[in-house]
């Protein structure tokens, strides 16, 4: 579980899988406990079909709240996509990327957890989305993403 990085509307706010399988936006008054709960998003994607999970907190932009999610597909891979929620009620996604936004290559699909990319979240420096990942529990990269051009994919998948 991710907390927001600020309150909206005077509460809490934190993305959950609490099923293991789906997301979940949950609130709360006191950020011990969390009682509200409303399912966020289904696996709907081909590579996200067996569950989905955020890796870290969202990040506020301009378009919207920015989630990075992990989908896990056939044969147990791993690759990373992204949401875009709204900004005053992230309950309702607004976008989400039709195709991963990263997924391991030739020379990261070897390893002692093959075939699997993941990150534990990314930041906004100037206009790039500088994104930090494991792969195949053997090395690390670092990817950067024009974030003008994801934000217009995101917002061109609601249309």
């Amino acid at each position: 579980s991710y907390l927001f990085p600020r309150q909206i509307d005077g509460r809490y706010v934190m993305l959950s899988r609490k099923d293991r399988e789906n997301l979940y936006v949950a609130t709360s008054d006191d950020v011990h406990f969390w009682d509200d709960a409303e399912e966020l998003h289904k696996p709907t994607k081909s590579w996200e079909l067996i569950q989905i999970g955020n890796c870290g907190s969202p990040i506020e932009t301009e378009a919207g709240w920015l989630v990075l999610t992990h989908g896990v597909g056939p044969m147990r891979r791993y690759t990373i996509g992204a949401l875009l929620l709204d900004l005053d009620d992230p309950t309702r996604v607004i976008g989400q990327l039709a195709q991963p936004l990263l997924e391991p290559d030739a020379s990261e699909r070897e390893g002692y957890v093959p075939n699997v990319l993941y990150t534990c979240g990314g930041l906004i420096h100037r206009d790039q989305l500088v994104l930090p990942y494991g792969f195949s529990d053997v090395g690390i990269g670092i990817a950067l993403i024009s974030l003008p051009e994801l934000l217009t994919q995101l917002a061109e998948s609601a249309s």
